[in-house]
């Protein structure tokens, strides 16, 4: 390929959105622009206290045009010509209620500030009480319908959500015609949609969410869901039969948002996926190699040969989808509900004197305060990593947001253990530490214990590439080499692999990783002897994990 072609990849994260225009011939970023969403940034429409976490579309819709027209700025007019595609990836489980236009319901008056009216983040955990129903409903029926999503179904995902938002809000089920994720709605929003039923689904989203599986004929049929509760009778008519993969387009790029972003009538609009499902296209997977997107939680994706699947259920996963990661073959999504997450509840807990104690009027004040908290974390991680390695020190548990795997379980919360009075904020810190990498460590156990290998780990993301501390505990605990991508933003790469691909700059995506990638920057080896004193540590945060699932349970269940 001689000749430059550009394509927009669009990155939908907790906290912000960010685009990238990469020159398809070689993978150069020519500009990338990042927007925070200022509802979200200012806590509205959240409630942490009861897990209540819904974001505006306003949010989204805002984002997206501020993202892509501060790239359009930073490259000529030539180079704007040359976009061919754009593609988007979005957080998932994040749907929200639409009216038969499609219409999100918190755009349409008299719903502006009603949260059940939003998109309901993938870290809502409201419909815990829906999700264990689904799973005691399940079992009645001779068709496993659960077994292609790990045989658990949780509530960060879209069946528990839908069903939570109509028994919540009778003026919003009374509004409701149809449920529709984020990185669904994106396209739609793109291609100028004007019915619901124009929703082109993403085998990704309906796959590993949503229940839907080519064996079923698509999804579970209605009965399943109308015995369940009667107010999602009819939904599943309302919803999708077909799905497609990243590799296929949506549509052209409507006349209005043509005009708004200044981008060519002829850009193609691609199909939507989840972020580290486009991430791990990004980060250049391989089968058999876990790719991990390690943020505020982590995505662990997973490739495998559909033939080599054959007849394979994986239990206590977040589905298996054929063509959800790479067309032609089978994704495997795994996962922690808190990763980053867990440092940055720690950092707020010892930072509650510098948040509430001193003027915050004062702007030098305010800005030592500042500063000192931004260091905060990098302090601890310095502190830390002089510690010697103890095998009664302090011991974590991870599921401060509950346990997404093995086996998904929002009822669960995290603990703590083996303090003392020498107990100290670096020897908690790193207790927090390695529980999240033995939550790794699980997720690869589960893998494996099932006959599917591990062959090799890969990180993406920003813990990945700025916590060296971190990283290598994760190779120790792991005992084996983790190697660490180069793309600073991987999923919005991803979601440009799949914009060359649907805009037939390649045929493949495995050919635009091949060319678009960057490669590795970096890979942390297992220390032996530190793996041999992990691996007792590691049987300790088992035993603390079934202790406390067993008083969940006991406490939930009387």
């Amino acid at each position: 390929m001689n000749k430059d072609q550009f394509v927009l990849g669009v990155d939908y994260g907790t906290d912000s959105v960010r685009s990238l225009i990469i020159n398809a011939t070689n993978g150069e970023i020519a500009a990338s622009s990042v927007y925070f969403y200022p509802r979200w940034r200012d806590g509205l429409y959240c409630d942490p206290a009861s897990n209540l976490f819904r974001q505006h579309p306003l949010d989204y819709i805002e984002g997206l045009e501020a993202s892509i027209l501060g790239c359009i700025q930073q490259v000529s007019s030539s180079t704007t010509a040359l976009i061919k595609a754009i593609s988007i990836d979005t957080t998932g489980s994040t749907p929200i209620g639409v009216d038969k236009r499609g219409t999100p319901l918190a755009l349409i008056p008299g719903f502006e500030k009603n949260p059940n009216a939003m998109f309901v983040l993938w870290k809502d955990h409201t419909a815990v009480k829906e999700a264990r129903e689904i799973n005691a409903h399940a079992k009645r029926f001779k068709t496993n319908y659960l077994k292609f999503a790990g045989g658990i179904y949780s509530s960060e995902w879209f069946w528990a959500k839908l069903l939570h938002i109509l028994r919540s809000d009778t003026k919003v089920r009374d509004s409701c015609y149809s449920f529709v994720e984020h990185c669904d709605w994106i396209p739609f929003l793109l291609t100028g949609g004007q019915k619901v039923a124009g929703i082109k689904r993403s085998v990704c989203a309906a796959g590993h969410k949503a229940l839907w599986a080519e064996e079923f004929g698509g999804l579970p049929p209605d009965e399943f869901f109308s015995a369940l509760d009667p107010v999602l009778k009819g939904y599943t008519s309302r919803l999708f039969k077909d799905t497609y993969s990243a590799d296929m387009p949506a549509g052209m790029l409507c006349k209005e948002w043509s005009e708004k972003l200044g981008l060519p009538a002829t850009t193609i609009v691609g199909i939507g996926a989840f972020d580290a499902h486009m991430g791990a296209v990004g980060g250049q997977i391989e089968a058999y190699h876990l790719s991990k997107v390690m943020g505020t939680s982590t995505c662990d994706m997973l490739v495998a040969p559909t033939e080599a699947m054959d007849g394979i259920l994986v239990k206590g996963i977040c589905g298996q989808v054929p063509g959800s990661v790479i067309p032609g073959m089978v994704g495997m999504e795994a996962g922690q509900s808190a990763f980053g997450d867990a440092y940055a509840w720690f950092r707020k807990l010892i930072s509650w004197p510098l948040e509430n104690l001193f003027d915050k009027n004062d702007p030098k004040l305010r800005d030592k305060l500042q500063k000192t908290m931004d260091s905060l974390l990098n302090q601890l991680t310095m502190q830390a990593e002089t510690l010697p390695l103890h095998e009664n020190a302090e011991l974590s548990l991870d599921w401060l947001n509950g346990r997404r795997t093995p086996d998904a379980n929002q009822l669960l919360k995290g603990a703590l253990i083996n303090l003392n009075l020498a107990s100290d904020a670096p020897s908690v810190f790193r207790a927090i530490a390695e529980s999240t990498c033995f939550g790794a460590k699980a997720i690869v156990d589960c893998f494996r214990e099932q006959g599917i290998p591990v062959k090799g780990l890969i990180g993406l993301g920003g813990v990945a590439k700025k916590s060296p501390y971190i990283m290598q505990m994760m190779a120790d605990i792991m005992g084996m080499p983790i190697r660490i991508h180069s793309a600073e933003q991987s999923c919005a790469l991803g979601a440009a692999m799949f914009a060359a691909t649907t805009a037939g700059i390649y045929p493949r995506v495995e050919e635009a990783m091949d060319a678009m990638g960057p490669g590795f920057e970096n890979i942390y080896q297992p220390r032996m002897e530190n793996s041999f004193h992990y691996d007792r540590r590691y049987e300790q945060y088992r035993s603390l994990g079934r202790y406390i699932e067993n008083i969940t349970v006991l406490s939930n269940f009387p």
